[in-house]
């Protein structure tokens, strides 16, 4: 049955985890469904996705004003816009979408995220394309992204606090669980971090940006090489072969964590001045092994935090970012750490293959510590010298 047909036969039923569970039909609600034959009723007919008019966004977004921007990345800039109801939107405007078959593409990946209805992902309102132009809209979130609430917020504006923090690794959590693992196919973010986490009206966060990684790749020719993410937030080994899993989500939420906790951004090349350690991952190990974790936390909690749960976000971003995918834990995995259940066995288990690692690597450093004047160190100038 395809996603269409599946769209007009079910009815949805909020589960406690926030999802909605596709059931059977009780005297379906008519308000879910565009009316057969109406404006709206083209190719995509779950909820209530709406496809817009490319005049009604332009008028919306102010021609698409520079001063409407909201954020921008490497498939466009998002611009907020208001409707004639005076709701607020936020659109995504793709670009490079004008390949032969790009429409018929977009339309179904976007008949696939929209049946991803979860209150920690972004809902889509509706979309717009032409013959060069594929549009996204979303609801506009008031409270921005949490990167924004993290370091670059203004004076007179609220703190995130720990409580919101925590609000937003279980949240971001639980919607990573549901698109991995209650979507079919399978949806897998591919660019997780602070600035794609979103807060609503009550600081509640949500996903935003899923699935547009495929909508994206699905022209390109060679989609394994395509990779996708910031930098700081790349699994190592989705940045060697371009191959992406549901365990390069997990690394990049691994890092997010880092960002709530510290503040910080994945990558801080002003730490050269004082050490190596430029990436926050690096940092955050380097402290955690010499019992320091306190002085990396986010100045402006203002030592307002738990420190028990402070160590217990730390453990659960370490192991969502080991280097081996198949070391790192499943979402469903990392809620149920989060929840209380199973991460002290998993992080004796880190810890000891941590001890080992180190051990390792400082024996083949002794092993290749030769002196000034020794003849592999020659060999090494007269190799590393031109030719």
């Amino acid at each position: 049955m395809s996603l269409q047909a599946v769209a007009h036969h079910t009815t949805l039923k909020t589960a406690d985890d926030g999802s909605f569970l596709l059931g059977c039909p009780q005297g379906s609600n008519p308000d879910w469904f565009p009316q057969p034959g109406g404006e709206d009723d083209r190719r995509i007919a779950f909820g209530q996705l709406k496809r817009f008019a490319w005049r009604e966004l332009q008028i919306a977004t102010d021609n698409f004003n520079e001063r409407n921007v909201l954020g921008q990345g490497g498939f466009g800039k998002v611009y907020k816009g208001v409707l004639p109801d005076a709701t607020k939107i936020a659109v995504k405007r793709l670009t490079d979408y004008e390949s032969p078959g790009g429409e018929a593409a977009f339309l179904r990946e976007v008949e696939l995220i929209s049946v991803a209805v979860h209150r920690n992902l972004l809902r889509l309102i509706g979309f717009c394309t032409t013959q060069t132009e594929r549009l996204l809209v979303y609801p506009f979130m008031q409270n921005l992204s949490v990167a924004y609430r993290l370091r670059d917020f203004k004076p007179e504006e609220p703190i995130l606090d720990w409580p919101a923090r925590k609000r937003v690794a279980i949240g971001t959590a639980r919607g990573l669980e549901y698109l991995h693992e209650h979507c079919n196919p399978k949806i897998i973010h591919r660019d997780v971090k602070a600035a794609n986490v979103l807060l609503d009206e009550d600081f509640e966060p949500v996903v935003g940006d899923f699935g547009l990684a495929k909508l994206v790749d699905v022209q390109k020719t060679s989609v394994t090489t395509q990779v996708r993410g910031t930098m700081g937030h790349i699994a190592p080994e989705y940045l060697s072969t371009g191959k992406s899993s549901e365990r390069t989500d997990v690394f990049g939420y691994g890092i997010m964590l880092l960002e709530l906790v510290t503040g910080q951004r994945a990558i801080d090349f002003s730490r050269l001045e004082d050490e190596d350690d430029v990436l926050l991952l690096d940092h955050v190990k380097k402290l955690q092994r010499e019992g320091q974790l306190d002085s990396i936390v986010d100045s402006n909690l203002n030592q307002s935090y738990d420190g028990e749960e402070l160590e217990m976000i730390i453990q659960i971003a370490l192991l969502c970012t080991q280097a081996s995918p198949e070391d790192r834990p499943s979402m469903s995995e990392v809620v149920r750490m989060l929840e209380g259940e199973g991460l002290a066995e998993r992080w004796e288990e880190w810890q000891q293959v941590e001890v080992t690692r180190r051990h390792e690597y400082e024996r083949m450093q002794r092993r290749f510590d030769w002196g000034e004047d020794s003849v592999y160190n020659q060999e090494a100038i007269e190799l590393s010298a031109g030719r």
